[in-house]
Parts: structure tokens; sequence; C-alpha cells
């Protein structure tokens, strides 16, 4: 079974990124989350597990996975003291995942955007690659620097913010705003909506979480 694993949240997710992802093949396995299996039911996707509380979803759906599919579930009390979406993250990490991509995480409920945000940091502790993608955005957590190539960027735009307190020593090379042994805090946008210059962007930094939101308008 291949190491890359796609969760399927609740969130907003358009058709066409959603099925482009899902329909690639070596796409070892499918967890569809809560009101994100209604979502797979539409296009006729067989997860290979499906987790949540369940009270946003179809519970005919969810019957149907689990009755006529035998698809595995992971059912928990509403009562819990994590989101559905981290419930699948810690599912797909003890299953072996070596990346995961998570689709709808996104949407009208910003919360759940920024819980969603902070789970990222779960796999990135154990060295697990993790992305939250959409039709614009690409969400992913740095611990460490790292280099951007505008062939394989995700849209015009970048943007970087602090997830867990002050990083010093932040570098930005190759781009249209650089910055040069910056202090980047939780508190400024300074960093928002920076662009290519070069081929490549390098970010350096001494210490701290970044976030790092690849983005473009269409």
């Amino acid at each position: 079974m291949s190491s890359e694993f796609v969760i399927v949240s609740g969130g907003k997710l358009e058709d066409e990124i959603g099925l482009k992802i899902l329909k690639k093949e070596h796409i070892g396995c499918v967890i569809g989350v809560d009101k994100g299996i209604e979502f797979l039911y539409k296009h006729d996707i067989v997860p290979s597990y499906i987790v949540g509380d369940f009270d946003s979803a179809s519970k005919e759906i969810a019957t149907y996975y689990r009755d006529e599919k035998n698809v595995a579930v992971k059912e928990y009390n509403p009562v819990k003291d994590a989101s559905d979406t981290e419930m699948a993250i810690r599912l797909a990490m003890t299953l072996g995942a070596k990346s995961i991509i998570i689709l709808g995480a996104t949407g009208k409920r910003l919360d759940h955007l920024w819980a969603n945000v902070q789970c990222l940091s779960i796999p990135m502790k154990k060295n697990i690659k993790a992305v939250i993608l959409d039709g614009y955005n690409r969400i992913s957590l740095k611990d460490q620097d790292f280099t951007l190539k505008r062939e394989e960027a995700y849209g015009n735009y970048f943007s970087v913010f602090s997830l867990d307190g002050e990083i010093h020593g932040v570098t930005i090379e190759g781009c249209k705003y650089p910055l040069n042994n910056h202090r980047l805090t939780p508190y400024d946008s300074l960093c928002v909506s920076n662009e290519f210059v070069e081929d490549e962007v390098s970010v350096s930094f001494r210490n701290g979480t970044m976030i790092l939101m690849e983005t473009k308008d269409k």
C-alpha cells in the first residue's frame, strides 16, 4: 500500500481539485471524515475508513459504507477532546502514512480551519509531510529552512506566519519583498502576499514553526 494518504473532511471541497487528488493512482488510503463522506458518496468513491461523530453527516451514507461496502468505521462520541480531522490524522499516522493530503479542511468555519492548521503540527513532529489543499490554497508547516521553486508553486503568492511565538533570523531571498535576519512575530501581517522574482525562493530561520500558505486568486 502506498504511504500517501488522503483525508476528506467536511468543509469546502471543489469537485475539480477533489477528484484530481482522489483519482491519483498511487493513493494508498482514503479516510472520509464526518460530512466529508458525502463528497465521496456523490462521486462513487469508497474510502478505506470513515471517521467522526457523524453529527453533520448523512446517517444513511455512513450506514451504506459500513453495511454494504464493509468500510471500517471509527465512530466517536460528539463530546470528545479532539476534532474529527485530528482523529483522522492520528489514524493515518497509525496506519503508516508518510504523506497526508487533507481536503475539505477550509470553508465557512474559520474556527475549523484554524484547528486544522494547528493539527498539521502533529504529523510534522513525526517527520510526516502533511498539507491542507483546496482550489486556491496549499497550507503546510515548516520547522526548518526550505526552498520554494516557481515551477512547483501552487499559486502566484506565498505568505509565512509564526505558529508558536517569535521566530528569529528570518531571511527570505529571491522574492519581491526580501527579508534579512528579521524577527517574525505572530502579531503582524508583514509577510503576507509575497511573490517570486527569481525561479527559487529560499527561506531560512533559527527557531520555531512557520505556517506557509501558497495561494492564488483563480
